[in-house]
């Protein structure tokens, strides 16, 4: 039953993404140019290929491909999936422009063919020469010339078929540039790197020893191969020119294996911090090698929590395993990370996924720092961020525990991101005593 409903799940989405693919087709090109024409032939080509540089980026991967065949694919393949969304937006809003544009246009010409009709004469039939059997050559060709004159479309007043061209020329270059626009600027975002952002929790146990302790938290790094070292090195040195107390690594922070990604994260061993960097994984660490990518990060000087917890000034600082750990026995375990510890301290847990606040609340964590849900990423995204997570991104509060979820420093597939910045944020903590 379940691998019956996997099945139907992908045909759905097959067909869904065939269908938008062929909606797109028709207007950018089939509406837009002629049959035969050197532009239908280039824009039917690319209806097909592009969606299979997209397949191509989701799999190579995960099908073992040569880290330089997924670098390869993954460019065109993965900012296509975003120019199809916000294509698919574009021209649904255009949808709504075009009748309004026909009709337009429509009122126009037929302005223009009143203002170029040849009026009717006061007082009665137009003024006819007198006859006597046989009309002068002249004036027959006078005759036939007005008539043709009569019936010629009126200088810029176009006939429907070309009324038509127009409209969808017009809607279809209006909703290219704003969806690839949006694309273009949502891909500088990612490029340029996070920016900084700053907020104080209060804590109601943290002594006045701690007071103004700072957390630089960084989630959802996504090395890969879109991401790689520049991005690295962009993100530590933000992270530095905030001086942290501490640093935060809370997962993601690779889509591949250590073999292929392993120079690019080596900038981390750069972080620079009062108290040092920590690290917890999360789900895409188990789709890249998790132990090992463990391993690295401690070579590169970064202190892993796996399911575990140390005590800085003030304060216990735990981590929990991701919870796709669980397919291989190295799920969360909240007992042995805080079960034992005294609970008149104040606590923060670094998790990657929201979904596990439940729990911390279980077992007395004042503060719960996540990422995971890039904060949708793509708008609409964020909508089914909120949905799919406790919390989509920002602070909020469970019972006596907080819950701060980063937006991330990164991307995951395309390297776009709209409505959703990317950020690395700096957690003031606050003591009540201060």
């Amino acid at each position: 039953m379940a691998v019956a409903g996997l099945a139907a799940a992908v045909i759905a989405v097959l067909a869904l993404l065939a269908g938008v693919h062929r909606y797109l087709w028709r207007r950018f090109v089939g509406d837009t140019t002629a049959r035969g024409s050197a532009l239908r032939r280039a824009g039917t080509v690319a209806a097909y290929v592009l969606p299979l540089l997209s397949v191509g980026a989701l799999v190579a991967g995960r099908a073992g491909a040569p880290f330089w065949l997924q670098r390869v694919l993954a460019w065109p393949g993965y900012l296509w999936l975003a120019a199809v969304l916000y294509l698919t937006l574009a021209l649904l809003v255009g949808e709504a422009v075009r009748p309004l544009l026909s009709r337009a246009l429509a009122g126009r010409a037929n302005r223009t063919k009143g203002a170029y009709a040849d009026p009717m004469p006061t007082g009665g039939a137009p003024f006819t020469p007198p006859s006597h059997g046989v009309d002068p050559p002249e004036t027959t060709a006078s005759a036939a010339s007005v008539t043709l004159v009569a019936d010629a479309p009126a200088p810029g007043r176009p006939d429907a078929p070309t009324r038509r061209l127009f409209v969808a020329r017009a809607v279809g270059g209006a909703a290219a540039v704003a969806g690839l626009g949006t694309v273009g600027y949502g891909t500088y975002g990612v490029l340029r790197g996070p920016r900084v952002k700053r907020i104080t929790v209060p804590l109601a146990k943290l002594p006045r020893s701690a007071h103004g302790f700072r957390i630089a938290v960084v989630s959802d790094i996504h090395l890969g191969p879109i991401l790689g070292r520049a991005h690295t090195q962009r993100i530590v040195d933000t992270i530095n020119r905030t001086q942290p107390d501490l640093v935060a690594v809370v997962g993601d922070l690779v889509d591949g294996t250590v073999a292929d990604l392993g120079p690019a994260a080596e900038p981390l061993a750069r972080l620079r911090s009062r108290q040092g960097s920590f690290f917890v994984t999360g789900n895409h660490e188990y789709y890249s090698g998790a132990a090992e990518w463990v391993d690295q990060v401690r070579e590169l000087g970064l202190h892993p929590l796996e399911n575990a917890r140390v005590e800085i000034g003030g304060f216990d600082l735990a981590g929990v395993n991701d919870v796709a750990g669980e397919s291989e026995g190295q799920g969360p375990d909240f007992a042995r990370a805080l079960g034992d510890r005294d609970r008149t301290r104040a606590a923060v847990l670094l998790a990657h996924q929201p979904v596990v606040i439940h729990d911390a609340v279980a077992h007395g964590v004042d503060l719960q720092l996540s990422g995971h849900t890039h904060g949708g990423q793509l708008w609409p995204g964020n909508y089914l961020a909120d949905l799919a997570n406790p919390t989509g991104a920002g602070l909020d509060r469970y019972g006596d525990t907080q819950l701060y979820v980063s937006r991330g420093a990164g991307a995951w597939g395309p390297p776009v991101r709209v409505g959703a910045p990317s950020d690395i944020t700096v957690v003031e903590l606050a003591s009540l005593r201060a």
